[in-house]
Formats: structure tokens, sequence, C-alpha cells
């Protein structure tokens, strides 16, 4: 995969993406985040973390170095130094996020108000979601009718065409407990209406040569997803130039063997594989539906496996990248994670400038390790959402609440801001 840095004329006339680059002298990628001629409302890796834990493997102490915060901010102007430091100070606050929640759910925000004007004023961005291409409630039939094709293979479906596997023989399907019906005409053109627009988004893609990747979303609709994703990437991915990358969720207890299918099926058609793994965003809803419904909660039981998941896959898709044409994003704000990636990658000799590995957090948080990565020469990407004001602020706030475990507990980012904020200061007067 070969991505690159639009000039401001070419990203002017595309409208369809926007972009932010960790823009340092050793970083040079760049992240399609969303589609506004088509509502897009896709979520750039967020990634949902569980407060960092240390993993017994231990990196080399060489490749990332948060000990001199100087050269690690040396880039970042003063400004959005504080800028960064306040916004970490705030979402660890959990009573400020609660109370966030609560404004957002509550009928302040349905009619025109000073509170309202404020939020317009206070945030610009938005997160974008695949659910946008189609309506929800088809993506859940369509859900629905993989899932019992999973459990029955002779349940015929006219319409779905040849794709990687959705499924292992763990995935969950209490989702679907009876025969759905088939999908109606309309429901047929409304699925093929939005497997066009996914296209339409992957040409632009194409023209600029820049990855497109589709963000996971609830179990519900996520083989819906996936197999449009796959469908796409099966489309586009050609030349050993991934394109189209899925997203793996890896506190999913499926994960890595959906993974590892994906991939070998992808091998066996000679499709480049492009995959983002992100640990996960919808833990508390996942495990709250699986509960209602009398299940095992589809989410690792603990913390330290969705870590060991998520690094294991990790390994597995470095290996492949050593040896094949397959690429990877690695979405992860936690900073042993980026130990144990960054180690990996240099022991299989895989170069730090290859650009079918890139690094990706959300903008705002963990610079640190953002910082860190691209000093250590490797590529990384820093997402930026954007969109209307009324989608923007509710996923804002289900992200600080899902995160607020990880957010709290990112000492290392406000510890290493304050230090060189100290610095900087004492620069400045004496």
């Amino acid at each position: 995969m070969a991505t690159k840095v639009l000039p401001p004329k070419q990203l002017q006339n595309l409208r369809f993406f926007i972009t932010r680059s960790l823009n340092t002298s050793s970083s040079s990628s760049s992240k399609a985040a969303a589609a506004s001629p088509l509502n897009l409302a896709e979520k750039p890796e967020p990634p949902i973390q569980e407060p960092p834990t240390i993993i017994q493997e231990h990196a080399k102490p060489s490749i990332l170095d948060f000990n001199d915060h100087q050269k690690l901010f040396s880039n970042l102007p003063t400004t959005k130094l504080l800028h960064a430091s306040s916004i970490l100070h705030l979402v660890s606050i959990g009573p400020l996020v609660d109370f966030g929640m609560w404004v957002m759910n509550s009928r302040i925000m349905e009619t025109d108000n000073i509170v309202r004007d404020v939020v317009l004023k206070t945030v610009s961005s938005v997160v974008a979601k695949v659910t946008a291409m189609c309506p929800l409630s088809l993506l859940e039939r369509v859900s629905d009718l993989l899932r019992w094709q999973q459990r029955d293979p002779s349940f015929n479906l006219p319409w779905k065409q040849n794709s990687f596997p959705i499924f292992s023989d763990s995935s969950p399907l209490y989702h679907t407990l009876k025969k759905p019906e088939p999908l109606t005409p309309q429901e047929e053109n409304d699925l093929q209406l939005g497997q066009e627009r996914l296209w339409k988004l992957c040409e632009k893609c194409v023209q600029v040569n820049i990855p497109l990747t589709v963000d996971a979303e609830h179990i519900s609709v996520q083989p819906a997803i996936d197999y449009l994703t796959y469908l796409t990437a099966i489309k586009y991915n050609k030349n050993d130039n991934p394109i189209v990358y899925g997203t793996i969720q890896a506190y999913l207890k499926d994960a890595k063997e959906r993974l590892l299918l994906a991939t070998k099926a992808a091998d066996k058609m000679g499709v480049p594989m492009g995959i983002k793994l992100v640990r996960g965003a919808y833990m508390s809803s996942e495990r709250k539906t699986a509960s209602s419904l009398g299940y095992e909660s589809p989410i690792h039981n603990s913390i330290q496996e969705t870590h060991a998941c998520y690094n294991d896959c990790v390994s597995f898709m470095l290996e492949k990248i050593a040896n094949s044409s397959n690429a990877v994003i690695l979405a992860t704000h936690n900073v042993e994670s980026g130990r144990l990636a960054a180690t990996k990658a240099i022991d299989l000799g895989i170069e730090k400038r290859n650009q079918k590995l890139e690094f990706a957090q959300l903008y705002g948080m963990s610079d640190a390790l953002s910082f860190g990565l691209s000093n250590a020469g490797f590529l990384v990407s820093k997402y930026t959402p954007y969109g209307s004001i009324e989608m923007v602020i509710p996923y804002l706030l289900r992200r600080a609440e899902e995160n607020r475990g990880l957010l709290s507990a990112s000492s290392i980012d406000r510890e290493l801001t304050r230090k060189e904020l100290k610095r900087r200061l004492k620069a400045a007067i004496f």
C-alpha cells in the first residue's frame, strides 16, 4: 500500500475526505476520515481501549523514548500543547463525562437555546459510521440472514456474492433465533445502493491512492458490514495495494479466529488484505445485550485477555506484512501495545517507513505514544472526525464514557505535557 499527503488543491477538489497526519519530519501518512457527500458517519478508529496493563513481554527500551518530553513535543506549538493538556484533564473527570451524557440525553438539546449554541461552538469533529451508507434496519436484516445461513448452509441467499468468511465456529449467533424472512425487492435494491455508495467512495480513494477504512460497529450489524467490506476489498484491492481496510475488534472472543479465516481466504484469492486492529467500542452495550438474551458475553472476560488477543493479532499481521502484500493499521492508545508492535516490526526486519504498517490514534489522545512512534521512524496518523454537531457530540461523549478508564489512567500524557509546558514557561521567563 502506498499512501501520501494530498496537496490542498487536490483535497479541495475531492471534498470526500478530511485527513490529519502527524506532521513531523519523519511522518507523512494520511488517513481518510469520512465522506460528507454521502453523509457518512464513520468512526475513525475510535478504538476503545481499557486501562493499559503491563504485559509480561517487554520491548527494547531504545525503540520508543518517552523520557525526553522536549523531543517528543518538539513539533507541537505551545497553544496546541495547552489545548491537549486541558482536554486530557477534563475527560479524566468522571462526573464531567456523566454530566455531558445527561445533557445530551436531555430535552435541552431538542430546542434552540444557549446551551445548545455553546455545544455548536465548542466541538467541530464527527465520527463517521458505515451505517450511514445503509439503513440500520437493513443492515440488521442482512446480518440476520447471514447468521441464519451460518447456522444452516443450505439456506439460500440469492443476492449474496462470493466473499471472505464472515463468521468463525465460535462467533455469536444469538441475535438471530428464528429463520428470517427473505429480503424484499426494495430491500435488495437498498442493499445494492449501499454497496454502490461504498464503491463510489472507494473509487475516490483509488484515484488519489489513499486507504479507506471501514469501521466496525455493533455485533448486531457487523456481519453485514463485513460482507460489504470484503466485497469491496475483492473489487478494489489489487496489485499488492490494499485500498480497503476491514476492522477487527480484539475485545471479541472470536476476533483472532475470524482474522485468520479472512486473511487465509484473501491469500487464496490473491487479494491483498488490509486490516485495522482496534480493541473495541461497544463493550458495555454488547455485554448488556447478551445478558438480556440469556447468553454469555461475546467480550473477553478480562482486560488482560483483550490485551493478549490484540497483541496476538498484531503479531500475526506483522508477520503477514513481512512475508506478503497485506497491510495493517494498528489503532491503539495503549503504550505497551505500541512498544510490543514496534519491537516486533523491527525484529521481523520490517522497514520503519514501510507504507503497509501504520499506527493510529485519535487527534488529541495519546500524543506521547504518537510522537514517540513517529520519532522512532514509524508512520503515524491522527484521526480527525468531522461532521454535523448533532452527530458529533453524542458520539464523542459515548467514546469518553466507554473510555473513562483509559482516560483517567492516561497519566503519561498528562505528566509529559505538563513537564513540557513547565519547561517552555521557564524558558520564556528566564
